[in-house]
């Protein structure tokens, strides 16, 4: 960065998110702050005064999608700019990023986006590079004046952190201990985004059912909270995520069954079908634990539709193991999987085991995995042709404005006909066909938040 550059204010900001729904709740934070300091935010990497990468660091492909990024745009931008890197890689690498991407001026970790603006004075006043990466979340942040693009749906953060440790997950390292945020403070931005007509909310963390625990004080836990949620006139629907089976409790399962708001969908991560992998992941569960928590759901409940997480070829898997593994899936038929081979992560347990899973029986466990979990969606999607979802419109498709897009409330991609200006409400759309995984309908007619239509 140039003398010149350091004494001119900073008058564009453009940011690269990576990641998760948390790191995108990050860059709505801290694009409200830079906008708060009157900065406009631009789609064009050449324009920008100030060049923001929020990172992740669950796998080694987003690190090095982001390092690459960042690496070509210090020597290809049209004019200098100020660039800082924030979010999980900047907790996990530290310093070293500065050796690596010697063109970045500052390191902001994911506790300290509060301070992008007195780290930005720094820069800019002092010449000097600024590294920020507290190991714990101790500061509040003003969610309120988050920047958001969405205008139909909102992130709310709801606790940060994450205190399971699962061996083969940086986040524990990175985001630091598990820290709930207030219910006041919760309600209070969720009735804001309610009021700016918002209609649908995702309570977020990485472990959302985790909330409360660090604050028995408060008497309020993660039921409590959806209850309260619950409450908010106006408000059509509200998801969460990310759940861990330990935590997840009858009470939130009545909770699903019984809030008119909340909806069906629930994530409850597998991740493995072996006891011995599970151990060896550190996940604090049986697979006949887990199984027990899917039939008591169901029970409960039978419309809940479950989604997972499964890493396949951890370090020591067998056939016999993979098959346990492809053996559940096929049981459970989730309406959501999110497969993923193993791939070692620098700073966590399971770097010391030897990742002794050949890399081509890695490629051809994950492939039998998607193959069935292809049969069961395809099958899922069979049995809506016909039926009527809810359908939360979102925004018209790309290719045709003609068209609208939205989510049914257990996640399924609608598209069918209809005029803008229901972009933002509820629809009744009857299901008349499908393309691969999105379903194609009719619009039949405006619905009520008295009507809970299960799909």
């Amino acid at each position: 960065m140039t003398d010149k550059q350091a004494e001119t204010e900073v008058k564009k900001f453009f940011v690269k998110t990576y990641g998760c729904q948390m790191n995108e709740l990050d860059t709505d934070v801290m694009a409200g702050m830079l906008r708060q300091r009157g900065l406009e935010r631009t789609d064009d990497e050449n324009e920008a005064d100030l060049l923001l990468f929020n990172t992740c660091s669950i796998r080694d492909l987003a690190e090095r999608k982001a390092m690459g990024k960042i690496g070509k745009l210090g020597k290809t931008l049209k004019k200098e700019a100020i660039i800082g890197v924030t979010g999980c890689m900047a907790n996990a690498k530290k310093e070293t990023l500065f050796q690596k991407l010697p063109k970045i001026d500052f390191v902001l970790g994911t506790n300290n986006i509060h301070e992008l603006n007195s780290v930005l004075d720094d820069v800019l006043v002092k010449k000097t590079k600024v590294l920020k990466t507290d190991a714990k979340f101790e500061h509040e942040i003003d969610y309120l004046s988050a920047s958001r693009n969405d205008k139909v749906k909102a992130h709310v953060s709801i606790i940060r952190g994450c205190d399971k440790f699962c061996t083969y997950c940086v986040v524990p390292y990175t985001r630091g201990p598990e820290v709930s945020r207030s219910p006041e403070s919760i309600i209070e931005e969720c009735q804001m985004l309610v009021d700016k007509g918002y209609k649908e909310i995702s309570l977020l963390g990485q472990n959302v059912n985790s909330y409360g625990k660090d604050k028995p004080e408060w008497s309020c836990l993660f039921h409590d909270l959806l209850y309260r949620v619950d409450q908010i006139k106006g408000l059509e629907r509200v998801r969460f995520m990310t759940s861990h089976p330990t935590d997840i409790t009858r009470e939130l399962m009545e909770a699903v069954r019984d809030l008119p708001s909340l909806c069906e969908f629930v994530h409850f991560p597998l991740q493995a079908g072996s006891n011995r992998i599970l151990r060896k992941m550190h996940r604090m569960y049986t697979k006949e634990e887990y199984m027990e928590k899917v039939a008591l759901f169901r029970s409960i409940y039978p419309e809940v539709v479950l989604g997972t997480d499964i890493i396949v070829g951890f370090p020591t898997e067998t056939d016999e193991e993979f098959q346990m593994t492809y053996d559940a899936l096929k049981e459970i038929g989730y309406g959501v999987a999110f497969l993923f081979e193993y791939s070692p992560r620098k700073g966590t347990p399971a770097m010391r085991f030897k990742d002794d899973v050949p890399a081509e029986v890695k490629a051809e466990r994950h492939r039998l995995l998607f193959d069935l979990q292809e049969e069961i969606m395809s099958r899922h999607r069979q049995e809506m042709l016909g039926t009527t979802v809810e359908v939360l419109v979102e925004d018209v498709t790309e290719r045709d404005e003609t068209m609208l897009k939205g989510r049914t409330r257990c996640w399924k991609n609608v598209v069918f006909k209809g005029p803008r200006h229901l972009v933002g409400t509820l629809q009744n759309v009857e299901v008349k066909s499908f393309n691969h995984h999105t379903l194609l309908g009719d619009l039949t007619a405006s619905i009520g938040t008295s009507l809970r239509v299960i799909s």
